[in-house]
């Protein structure tokens, strides 16, 4: 610790607090020195030489001198490999059960003393000395993992481990969760340990709140995923290739994942960019359906203060045919910071506001933390001492729990990974359902304490039940956020079962979408921050790791955005799936008017359009679900082998039917595009571009350029408030279509999932229904 981080820590949180992280961060540091010794000399290990192998369901084991490694191609196409023993489970990325073996995949000699498994879409090689390599049906090699290597201290503990690996020259890297410099990611390193930036974050900030060992890669050769499931802090380090010109060698793109202990397992999918999102879905699990009302405006502020302030805003909206649909309060409304407590001077009747709000078409929404005050009479801490034997609260290794310094001072932090504390915390959703909220957001759940120096979570050495097997927080740390998100959502659904529970979360790993959804936290004022948004959600949704909900804070989390930034970032969130305002207790107010006429009537026409989009997201959201296709997704999404899509990072497509192009710096009123394939229409002016190819487009300060697909069929509500067909015309000879799953309400109702066509026929639009008739009102646009 030095001077500037004491006084960094105490201009944060305060002196009497700052100075309360000091003693923190000290504790912290004395706990891990008593109970996680150094790890002193080291045997370095290889897997050696082959020395034979045995057939199993969907492959089976090959032996090396000094390893062995298990290989199995399951249904639906995903294959399985693990180190020393390491088996499919226990996973917290997985769904469940690990999908069954592929009975048709076998173990079989391949070529130079190696073995080989060949499934439908992938051939696993293994050579002599270990390395992995992954080959498309026709033979050509999309990865080739080298041989890994151990660090195992010789007095005993857990290896650390790296796997190298290579990829085609000309691959593209994405995923690792969320990260504020993609979507692409370039030459550099990753670390993997989910972290609170301290206030702010922007675009060279690494490591962010959700990390990910997920890298989705694309290439000529092909599309690949590759998962290593496992949870202990690591670092990825990524080179990207270098064709070589005219005769030069090529130098292939190179990943390097180090892992500081725990199994060396990895699973991998191929195929098309849909394909690959489609295995990975199946494996960890479908995305949750957020509520019909949670694909509206939302609007939130750290400090709105009292009831007659919520009732302002609302009114503001209203006032000013202003669409919204969600209001969320911050942690400024509980009593002294604490959980599952409101601040009765200042909300005197929650819910009678909440019934009042809901019948104006607003829902409330509320934050949660982990962090429990630890003082007696606390009614959360008193009850949590009573869970199970021990409580429910992570301890050290000497017993004694876990403190540290959060928002409401001193606290404990619930062991999510003990099922017994999941069953406890869920039902304490019962007083937020109580209070009149229809959903939750996690925060501060990565998690954190405030440090006056150093990593701002727990002691490394905390112990965590991990579901009855014992561990500490080393392996817990990176799925601390996503086991609240499953105590949080599973309490919401025995609680209320007859709806779906909306939930999104600040921190979380992979698997997070079987829960609900998360968003880029306290990004920084600026055009960086704006640019870093859209990087997040399309890295994770935050759609490429399979979280498909995801969104901003619009402006920026804390400082004061200008006009013209403020409504750039609304109208790129007004095309995300969580579209909602948030701002720090100082940054002022974040409703359109506060920013001018302008502002005001260009964050209507934005609103009011997402309005009329709501049918297309409540299809893209059941899609989400059955599918895996990400809401948001990268230009190349149907395209992968084009190479100046891969490269295109500042737009995308909305399902299949828009291209959004956001405009990311100031000052712009005409930017350039690159298109994907076929015909495309401004949705605005009406003017037609031809695809692929970079064009350049208008984007006044009133718009944002978006383009609808020739032949798109898109779900809108019409002028009557009723569903209605968008159909763009498609080109002769070229039909489109459409998907369309209509709201069957808030509940888990079934759905039909309705599929349309479109043809021109001489000068006119033909729409057909498969399997049944068209029966609401079709609009066609672009003739």
């Amino acid at each position: 610790m030095n001077g500037r981080d004491l006084v960094r820590s105490v201009k944060l949180v305060g002196a009497k607090r700052g100075l309360r992280t000091v003693r923190s961060a000290w504790r912290r540091a004395r706990a891990d020195a008593r109970a996680l010794p150094g790890r002193g000399a080291e045997r370095a290990r290889v897997p050696g030489a082959v020395t034979g192998a045995e057939p199993g369901p969907g492959g089976g084991v090959v032996r090396f001198a000094r390893s062995e490694l298990r290989i199995r191609v399951a249904v639906g196409g995903a294959v399985f490999w693990g180190w020393d023993g390491a088996e499919p489970g226990p996973s917290y990325a997985v769904d469940g059960e690990a999908p069954a073996a592929d009975p048709r995949a076998v173990l079989e000699p391949g070529t130079d003393g190696g073995w080989q498994v060949v499934a439908e879409r992938l051939t696993v090689a293994v050579s002599r000395h270990g390395a992995v390599e992954l080959r498309t049906p026709g033979g050509v090699v999309l990865r080739r993992e080298s041989p890994p290597r151990w660090w195992e201290p010789v007095a005993g503990g857990d290896a650390r481990w790296v796997q190298r690996s290579e990829v085609p020259a000309d691959a593209r890297f994405f995923g690792l969760g969320g990260r504020a410099a993609g979507p692409r990611l370039r030459t550099g390193s990753y670390a993997l340990w989910n972290t609170d930036p301290g206030g702010r974050f922007g675009p060279g900030d690494d490591p962010p709140y959700l990390t990910m060992p997920v890298q989705l890669v694309v290439a000529d050769a092909g599309t690949h995923l590759v998962f290593y499931d496992n949870s202990w802090s690591g670092r990825v380090s990524l080179q990207e290739g270098k064709e070589g010109a005219g005769s030069g060698h090529d130098r292939p793109g190179a990943s390097e994942v180090r892992v500081d202990g725990g199994p060396l397992r990895c699973w991998a999918v191929a195929g098309t960019p849909a394909r690959v999102l489609a295995g990975w879905s199946a494996l960890t699990g479908a995305a949750a359906v957020p509520p019909s009302w949670a694909l509206g405006p939302q609007h939130a502020r750290w400090g709105f203060g009292s009831e007659r302030e919520v009732r302002r805003v609302v009114a503001g909206y209203r006032e000013r045919g202003l669409p919204l649909s969600v209001l969320h309060l911050d942690i400024d409304h509980y009593d002294a910071h604490r959980v599952f407590t409101v601040d009765r001077g200042r909300l005197p009747d929650l819910p009678g506001l909440a019934a009042e709000l809901r019948e104006a078409g607003v829902r409330l929404v509320s934050i949660v933390d982990p962090a429990v005050a630890a003082a007696r009479g606390n009614a959360v801490y008193d009850s949590g001492r009573a869970v199970g034997p021990s409580g429910a609260f992570v301890r050290d290794a000497r017993g004694r729990e876990v403190r540290g310094e959060v928002w409401p001072g001193e606290c404990v932090y619930p062991d999510f990974t003990d099922p017994g504390v999941r069953e406890w915390w869920g039902g304490l959703y019962a007083e937020r359902l109580a209070q009149g909220f229809s959903g939750v957001w996690h925060d501060m759940n990565e998690p954190v304490s405030f440090v006056a120096f150093g990593d701002p979570s727990l002691p490394r050495s905390a112990r965590h039940a991990l579901e009855g097997r014992g561990g500490d927080h080393r392996e817990a740390h990176n799925v601390y956020g996503l086991a609240m998100a499953r105590a949080g959502y599973e309490g919401l659904a025995r609680l209320r079962p007859e709806e779906r529970p909306f939930l999104f979360s600040r921190s979380g790993w992979a698997g997070m979408q079987r829960y609900g959804g998360t968003w880029s936290g306290d990004v920084v004022v600026g055009w960086p921050g704006l640019r870093a948004t859209l990087a997040l959600v399309l890295g994770l949704g935050l759609g490429l790791c399979g979280v498909p909900y995801s969104g901003p804070d619009v402006g920026g989390f804390d400082g004061s955005p200008s006009p013209e930034l403020y409504l750039r970032w609304f109208q790129l969130a007004a095309y995300l799936p969580l579209f909602r305002t948030h701002s720090a207790i100082d940054a002022g107010r974040r409703e359109p008017w506060e920013f001018g006429a302008e502002v005001l009537a260009g964050a209507r026409d934005v609103l009011v359009e997402r309005e009329r989009l709501r049918p297309y997201w409540v299809t893209l959201a059941r899609l989400a679900a059955l599918t895996g296709a990400p809401y948001v997704r990268p230009l190349w999404w149907a395209s992968p082998g084009d190479r100046g899509l891969r490269d295109c990072e500042d737009a995308f497509l909305l399902g299949d039917a828009l291209l959004v192009a956001p405009v990311l710096e100031p000052g712009v009123v005409r930017r350039a595009v690159r298109l994907p394939p076929g015909r495309w229409y401004d949705t605005a002016s009406g003017a037609v571009y031809e695809g692929p190819g970079r064009v350049v487009v208008e984007a006044p300060l009133s718009r944002v350029p978006v383009l609808a697909r020739a032949g798109a069929v898109i779900p809108v509500r019409g002028a009557d408030g009723g569903p209605e067909l968008e159909v763009w015309a498609p080109v002769a000879g070229r039909p489109g279509g459409g998907t369309v799953v209509r709201d069957a309400g808030d509940g888990w109702e079934p759905v039909e999932v309705e599929r349309y066509t479109s043809r021109l026929e001489g000068e006119r639009v033909v729409v057909e229904r498969d399997g049944g008739v068209v029966d609401c009102p079709v609009r066609v646009r672009g003739v």
